[in-house]
This record gives C-alpha cells, structure tokens and sequence, in this order.
C-alpha cells in the first residue's frame, strides 16, 4: 500500500531541485544536552539544511571517529536513549521543523527497541527514513519492509573499496538515495578530500540505471570541500566538522545553536 507524502516521498522532493546539491548535516541528539541539541537541530534547519542525520546514540559506534564517539558518549551519560530521541523528533515537529529527518544509529539499539515498533514509533513521531551503518542490506529484509510498510526511507552505505557486487546490492536496496563513504575508516574532519573522489562517484554511478541520488559523506568539513563535493554528488553529508563547531562554541562560553547556523548557512552558501 502506497502511503501518501510518505517520509521516502519527502526525501526523494528534496533531491528534486535542480541547480544545487542538497546539504545533510548530522547531529547527535543529546549533545552536550537534550534541549541543546534541539536548539541546534533547529538553528541548522533554519539556516538551509535540506536534510537532517540525527544521531542516534550508541556505546559501541565503530563507524565514528573520536569526534562523534565523544559527542554520543557525552548523550549517554546524560540518559538519551532510544525512546528519548523519538521525542526529541516529535518536539522538533511540533515547534514547526519540517525539514526531512533521518535518524542515524546501529542495528542493536533497534533491535532492543524492537525493528517494527522503531518504524512505526519513528513514522508517528515524524521521522523520514534511517541510516544504519552496520546493517548489511542483504541482512536488512525485515527492517527494510517495517520500513516500507510506514513510508520510511532506509539508506545503506557503500564505500570506496566496495566490489562490484556489493555496489550492484547497495545501490538496488538503498532507498531513496545512496550514501557513499568517501573513504575507508570513520568519520571525522579531514583537511583534503579524496583525489579520486570523482572517479568514484562516477563508478557507483555506473550502477544506478534508476538514478537514485548520490549523497557523498565523511571527512568533509570546509565550505570549500562541500562545494566541490556538490559539483560532483547529489548531496553532501557534514557530520564531525559541525559537531566540532558546536564542542568549540562550548568550550567559549557562546550559543551553540547560532555557532551551528553560522556553519551551515556557510555551507549552504557554497554549494550554491
């Protein structure tokens, strides 16, 4: 059954407009607190995020580098849990953010919570899709039709040392766009992009006839960067860079939430 202006259709509208790469950038819900993070959440919408990663945390993330793992260690200390950061959507909806949101964690805090009652509770509270990085999509079949039975999006990772099978498999479940690693490691800030970022893109691109968006993610952390990106994906991912802009902004005694619209009203401006 179709559902209607489903979380998988408001993701796919964002991807839609032409001239410009959509921004995605991610954030952990809990960091440095509840409230906070929300201000943030909140402050990156206003300033032109398309889409928005929320972090989802856990103990054990192997795909992060320290920056993020600092970030959800800090969220878990201070009680977030599974059932907290579907609050923390539902609030964000009812202070009027409509921004796409997809929740960002790994396979174990979801299979504790239980596969079909996480999609049903992210679908009421406002969610639009996940991303779980250590979830193959050959082992995805159940989460991915709880998924589709609530109109949520479910985004698998395919990275640079992929074969090409895996890339085939990737790119077929992914929906509805794919989420290309940029490099082999974790996350975090990096002070140059790939050299054959390009070449690579335009590989995985080899095995997409239906043209499922291409959103390129990790290491990237300038303004500069995410405009280059932006000429060559259909979208791009900024995580650790502005999880790093909020830390600096605490440890200065300044808001983070502005801190963090600043950064993303200037990555905005240069994708543009």
């Amino acid at each position: 059954m179709k559902i209607e202006n489903s979380g998988v259709e408001r993701i796919a509208r964002v991807f839609q407009r032409e001239g410009r790469a959509a921004l995605m950038p991610y954030f952990t819900i809990g960091y440095p607190d509840y409230e906070t993070s929300l201000e943030v959440i909140a402050a990156c919408c206003k300033a032109g995020a398309d889409l928005m990663e929320l972090g989802v945390p856990f103990s054990d993330p192997l795909a992060d580098g320290p920056t993020i793992q600092r970030s959800t260690q800090v969220a878990l200390a201070g009680g977030i849990t599974v059932s907290r950061c579907l609050q923390a959507v539902r609030e964000l909806r009812s202070r009027g953010v409509e921004t796409p949101f997809l929740l960002m964690g790994y396979i174990n805090p979801a299979l504790s919570y239980g596969l079909e009652r996480f999609a049903r509770e992210a679908a009421e509270a406002g969610a639009d899709g996940f991303i779980v990085p250590d979830l193959p999509p050959d082992e995805a079949e159940s989460f991915s039709a709880h998924c589709a039975d609530h109109g949520l999006g479910l985004v698998f990772m395919v990275a640079p040392n992929s074969t090409p099978d895996r890339i085939a498999l990737v790119v077929e479940r992914s929906n509805p766009f794919v989420y290309l690693v940029s490099l082999t490691g974790v996350t975090g800030a990096r002070s140059n992009l790939p050299a054959n970022l390009a070449a690579y893109i335009d590989k995985v691109a080899t095995f997409n006839p239906e043209g499922k968006p291409l959103a390129v993610g990790f290491g990237i952390a300038t303004g500069e960067q995410a405009a280059a990106v932006g000429k060559a994906a259909d979208g791009v991912i900024v995580g650790s860079a502005l999880v790093d802009v909020v830390a600096r902004a605490i440890e200065a005694g300044k808001s983070p939430a502005e801190a963090a619209g600043r950064f993303v009203k200037g990555l905005r401006s240069a994708i543009r």
